[in-house]
């Protein structure tokens, strides 16, 4: 089993609708979504390079676009809000009603969506119809999670057999 895993920073965009400017051009209604596709496609990119020039290494070896089933996982980070913690000499405290998980927007189908186009478009996998399970999506606050960045963005994890962790 093959792990390929992409540590993408920036800040997490969900895959808004499209609007119509005319003539059958659509357009992403959303402006974020643009930089977050590009910082994962190029955290992908970098993730399936290979500089090996006279052995292959194992990513050279998985040759990439992935066309199998695929198993993945995507944990996106987000900072807690200031609003969240007390203040004064406790300002490092979390408030009592301070939420466990980020549990408003944008919504963790579409951050998977549009992550997902940016992974095809980096060329890992041939399409994301290819996934055929998510063993984890998730979204957390930072450094509160065994998964979670210290700063925004996401850590995705893509296995080309079997379960993670060698369990079949």
């Amino acid at each position: 089993m093959t792990e390929l895993r992409i540590v993408v920073y920036g800040h997490p965009a969900p895959q808004g609708s499209k609007r119509h400017v005319g003539r059958g051009v659509m357009i992403e209604s959303s402006k974020k979504v643009k930089p977050w596709r590009d910082d994962v496609r190029n955290a992908a990119l970098d993730a399936i390079a290979c500089s090996c020039t006279h052995i292959q290494c194992e990513a050279c070896a998985a040759g990439y676009p992935l066309d199998g089933p695929l198993i993945a996982s995507m944990v996106f980070t987000f900072v807690r809000p200031k609003g969240h913690y007390r203040s004064g000499r406790n300002a490092h405290l979390l408030r009592d009603g301070a939420p466990e998980r980020p549990a408003t927007l944008p919504d963790l189908s579409k951050l998977i969506r549009s992550t997902e186009d940016a992974i095809t478009s980096a060329g890992v996998w041939r399409d994301d119809a290819r996934v055929v399970e998510y063993v984890r999506a998730a979204k957390v606050w930072a450094s509160e999670d065994p998964d979670a960045l210290t700063v925004p963005g996401a850590v995705i994890r893509v296995w080309t057999s079997g379960l993670p962790g060698g369990e079949a």
